[in-house]
């Protein structure tokens, strides 16, 4: 038999994609009229993907945000209301922390001024395309948005299985769309944006920028888990350390898988040597798995802030709450496949940020770099919502007991 050859990542190829985009942006501008050509080779197929995005974005909403609240609405009792207002507060308060220091710091980090002059002149001498291929997509985002709402608590509410075996393989077809078509066309769309500001000469500011704003999420990642645990560790009266050390198997399994789905085991594992009753541990953490994204929304927050700030566009938390309160649902049962979450925010970030093609292919970028350890911090907060969990029903039991 002939050994299976290995895959290459997503994250490897963005990699060769950034750097291989950068060696042409710079050789073109070298090359006079070829070089320009070679440019607006890259720009056609931008074009091209990017009207195709956007043609999937409301599918991608309706697809991935229906079936995933009728699945919330079809479990019943207290645990699964407490377990997901918990989950999404957590989501909340960790976009909200994400605003406020990325406002601190990224005026110092991120140069603004000088990337705005030269994206501008990008756009005068570059980046018209070939020729473009129309794409009108059947319906707004908010359109989009508001059928999956409708439909998502409708088969919640009706508990008819029809419409959702129907949603479901919607839902697995859209799935199958973004694995197999759109990420794997991803690295091409982010050569061709990198190969433009590489020729444009915006490529080392902007990668200085992208190096600061990873080690910013990076160790936001890391104080929203010690706030988790805090929480979690005093309600349950245990050492908040020592249950973050329990969960660091499951924390490394999430940076090779790139999957809360698929690190489900080792999470549930991870929690019940936290001392969590098996029923909690084996309830909550795949619960969790698809709606608690605190770690994915730190990083969809910072990278938004971060595109928003070079581009010289104004940032206020009255314009980046209500996203922030849009990411803790449209993020809902993303698919296990990396980047699933900023394909399911692509849709929200075009409609309340104004998000053209090239900001959605930058924020695809910045996302996939950190996907790993934005899943990492997802599925270690996983656990830390199962130790809280334990905790209130282990006193409202007690309690119960009492009388």
């Amino acid at each position: 038999m002939e050994k299976q050859k290995k895959k290459l990542g997503l994250l490897p190829k963005l990699i060769i994609a950034i750097v291989l985009g950068i060696i042409v942006g710079f050789a073109a501008q070298k090359m006079g009229g070829a070089g320009e050509f070679i440019i607006r080779l890259g720009a056609t197929y931008n074009s091209i993907f990017g009207n195709f995005l956007s043609f999937c974005i409301p599918l991608i909403i309706i697809g991935f945000v229906a079936p995933g609240i009728a699945d919330l609405g079809a479990g019943a009792g207290k645990t699964l209301a407490q377990t997901t207002g918990i989950a999404y507060l957590s989501t909340i308060v960790a976009g909200s922390l994400a605003f406020f220091v990325d406002m601190a710091l990224f005026p110092m980090l991120v140069n603004a001024d000088m990337f705005v002059a030269d994206a501008e002149n990008a756009e005068d001498t570059v980046v018209s395309s070939l020729f473009t291929i129309e794409m009108p997509a059947i319906m707004g985002v908010m359109s989009a948005l508001l059928i999956a709402f409708v439909l998502g608590l409708g088969m919640a509410a009706i508990k008819n299985v029809t419409l959702k075996n129907a949603m479901n393989d919607f839902a697995e077809i859209i799935n199958k769309l973004v694995a197999s078509v759109i990420i794997p066309l991803l690295p091409i769309h982010v050569y061709g944006i990198f190969a433009k500001l590489a020729y444009a000469g915006t490529i080392v500011e902007l990668m200085t920028s992208f190096v600061k704003v990873f080690v910013v999420v990076i160790v936001l990642h890391c104080v929203i888990i010690v706030v988790q645990y805090f929480i979690a560790g005093t309600v349950a009266k245990k050492n908040p350390f020592g249950l973050i050390k329990n969960m660091i198997p499951a924390y490394t399994t999430a940076i090779g898988t790139q999957s809360s789905a698929a690190t489900i085991p080792v999470t549930v594992q991870c929690t019940k040597k936290n001392g969590v009753s098996d029923a909690i541990a084996e309830f909550v953490c795949p619960l969790c798995a698809t709606i608690h994204l605190s770690g994915s929304t730190i990083t969809l927050t910072s990278c938004s802030i971060a595109v928003m700030m070079m581009l010289g566009q104004p940032v206020s938390f009255a314009k980046m709450f209500p996203f922030i309160l849009m990411l803790g649902i449209t993020m809902v049962a993303a698919p296990g496949v990396p980047g699933g979450a900023v394909m399911a925010a692509l849709g929200i970030l075009e409609s309340m940020l104004h998000f053209d093609a090239t900001m959605q292919g930058l924020m695809i970028a910045l996302y996939i770099a950190q996907d790993s350890f934005g899943t990492a911090c997802n599925v270690t907060g996983d656990g830390a919502i199962a130790v809280l969990m334990d905790a209130i029903t282990g006193k409202a039991k007690n309690k119960a007991a009492a009388k």
